[in-house]
């Protein structure tokens, strides 16, 4: 009788254990069909987008030895993400693989990660695999969108972003729930949130905050003193970044890339940025699931508040213990609320101001990382299963059934919106501005997967571009005609140099021209992503987003110091307008913001360039030569008569 009495008394603990290994053998089989998921649909719509195709650009200058530069001789910072550049750099140095390959590599392995990261981190947020069986539930919203899938690849950094969002969250949560914490696993975490604005300028947001919240929050018992570990802990985070931010503004003259000088990143176009916005919520009633789940994660987080031991939290060392009201607050700064709060925070904060700059060209793209913040609560949920099976729930136990409604309400969703395709308009681009990037280049370039430079060959005027320039051996400058199958050429003046006098490409399309010509053809744009003196015009009011600025090519024809005169300079330029621009580029500030990326780098010219790094950001010109010859006060070489009196 006693050794049944003791049969009985474990059979609860075994049946505990029998849940436990179900539990987590569901979630890491969860956690395995998503990647799955994720890595098929992000497969089969690879791809690199011509934006990609500029981050190569640099890459190829790096193992040039030329420097982190688009152009030679010219210190631009054209790639948004400095930590995206240096890990293709890295990867492609290491592998000496072709570049494209590398890319989309790396790329699909960070996409991939970032899913795992985040289902880790929201395990942990609903105690792990003992509070029941977690399934996936967010991170089946995020994986079925196409434009999330269309950027697993794309050569973009849009999957390290999602990589970093989600390692931060899931550190956090191990954070914010350890009984102690060890001082390398604390300043790992605080380096991690400091990379933020080397991941993308916006995530200094995100991980301001993080630092702000482990720098308030209750310091872990340790030799040091707890103001000297705050000191620690900013210097770690600080080192990089600002390591970097030191020598980016001694090195290019600019406090922030220059892509968002190009797009005037502090503007404000309210009206395109909830264009932007409902152009990815309305196809896919993105809504629905969004409710759907807050409603889940509401409902899971009070029946786990239920079940939570009373007394649980962490308590602070006693020389931090400061008055009650204060202490409370510090407290629960370390806690996995705290932290979902954070993680809420952030993703609408960085939405508003998705929405004040107008939001992007590209289609869902600039909303990404926000989406992605918005559902890492819930990117798992738990389902806590009845020990006597569903018969067993009681009646008033309505969570579970919610629960399992937005589980199987999800997987709905998400075969739905897999299969929609939200912008119907192919190649063409409509008043909005925003197009699907993948289709559009797929379309215009005949190749399902356009991820070789060559393939952008087909694009129109990228292979007429290269034979032009094997035609014209002494250089010039190239400007696109209104057809596609040549180009303007603008010549270089005699004498000819030995070797020619090079040659210069001024298109938009700044990857797919730059990736099809050697290094020392300059390839500049319009827009100015890698041409400076377009990047400090004004931006046009109602330019295409993205596309908003336009400079003339009289500037250019001036400043690569091509033939200014007809019939060699191409037909529809105007001599009037290039004498203008050639004095207006007198302008002393002008010439300061030139000579600041292309002098040689002394030392002379870094400390100069830190100097005046903030006022060469704001310093903006005119795009038609007579304004700004009349905004710089320069004298006209062709004045306005005087009409008499």
């Amino acid at each position: 009788m006693e050794y049944a009495g003791e049969q009985r008394s474990d059979q609860p603990a075994r049946s505990a254990s029998r849940v436990a290994r179900l539990s987590k053998a569901t979630f890491v089989g969860g956690i395995a069909l998503t990647v799955a998921l994720f890595a098929v649909g992000g497969w089969q719509r690879r791809w690199i987008a011509d934006d990609g195709l500029i981050v190569l650009r640099t890459v190829r200058n790096l193992l040039a030895g030329n420097g982190p530069v688009f152009n030679e001789g010219e210190r631009v910072e054209t790639n948004t993400s400095t930590a995206w550049t240096y890990l293709v750099w890295f990867f492609s140095w290491l592998t000496q693989a072709r570049l494209e390959y590398v890319v989309l590599g790396v790329a699909l392995t960070v996409s991939l990660a970032a899913v795992v990261f985040a289902m880790l981190g929201s395990s942990r947020l609903w105690g792990g695999t003992w509070s029941g069986v977690l399934l996936p539930a967010g991170v089946l919203v995020y994986i079925a969108l196409p434009p999330a899938r269309d950027y697993v690849t794309s050569g973009l950094e849009s999957g390290l972003v999602i990589c970093w969002i989600g390692l931060l969250w899931w550190q956090l949560m191990r954070w914010s729930q350890a009984k102690s914490v060890r001082l390398p696993g604390l300043l790992g975490l605080v380096f991690l949130a400091g990379l933020a604005p080397l991941i993308r300028p916006e995530m200094t947001l995100v991980g301001a905050l993080a630092l702000l919240m482990i720098f308030l929050a209750p310091m872990p018992e340790n030799r040091l003193r707890p103001i000297v570990l705050r000191a620690v802990i900013v210097a770690v985070a600080g080192l990089v970044p600002l390591g970097y931010q030191i020598w980016r503004m001694g090195y290019y003259g600019l406090p922030y890339p220059n892509t968002a000088v190009a797009k005037d990143a502090g503007g404000a176009k309210w009206g395109q940025g909830f264009t932007y916005l409902w152009n990815l919520v309305g196809p896919y009633f993105l809504w629905v699931p969004l409710l759907v789940l807050l409603i889940a994660g509401v409902v899971a987080a009070r029946a786990r508040a239920d079940r939570r031991p009373a007394g649980a939290g962490h308590r602070a060392p006693r020389d931090e213990m400061p008055a009650r009201s204060v202490y409370r607050i510090r407290v629960w700064l370390r806690s996995p609320g705290a932290v979902v709060t954070l993680m809420l925070v952030s993703g609408f904060l960085l939405t508003v101001y998705a929405l004040r700059v107008g939001g992007d060209f590209m289609h869902g793209r600039m909303l990404l990382p926000q989406l992605f913040l918005l559902l890492l609560p819930v990117a798992v949920i738990p389902i806590r299963l009845p020990e006597g099976g569903l018969r067993a729930v009681p009646a008033g136990d309505w969570s579970f059934a919610v629960l399992l409604f937005a589980l199987v309400g999800t997987a709905g969703w998400a075969l739905f919106a897999a299969n929609t395709t939200a912008i119907k308009t192919g190649t063409k681009i409509t008043s909005t501005g925003i197009v699907d990037e993948r289709v559009y280049y797929v379309l215009n370039t005949g190749h399902n997967h356009p991820i070789l430079a060559e393939d952008y060959l087909d694009y129109p005027r990228i292979r007429p571009m290269v034979d032009d320039i094997a035609a014209t051996p002494n250089g010039g400058l190239l400007l696109n005609s209104p057809s596609f199958m040549f180009w303007y050429i603008a010549p270089p003046p005699q004498p000819i140099p030995a070797g020619g006098a090079g040659h210069t490409v001024y298109f938009l399309n700044l990857g797919m021209t730059s990736m099809n010509v050697p290094l020392n053809v300059h390839v500049i744009d319009q827009m100015g992503l890698a041409y400076p003196l377009a990047a400090h015009t004004d931006r046009l009011v109602d330019g295409r987003i993205g596309h908003d600025k336009s400079l003339y090519p009289d500037w250019v024809i001036v400043d690569t110091g091509m033939v200014d005169k007809k019939p060699w300079m191409p037909w529809y330029l105007d001599e009037k307008w290039v004498a203008q621009a050639r004095v207006a580029m007198s302008c002393p500030d002008t010439q300061a913001l030139m000579i600041s990326y292309r002098d040689p780098l002394t030392f002379n010219r870094f400390r100069h360039n830190l100097r005046n790094a903030l006022r060469f950001a704001e310093y903006r010109m005119d795009r038609v030569p007579k304004y700004e010859l009349q905004r710089c006060g320069l004298t006209d070489p062709f004045p306005q008569p005087v009409a008499p009196r």
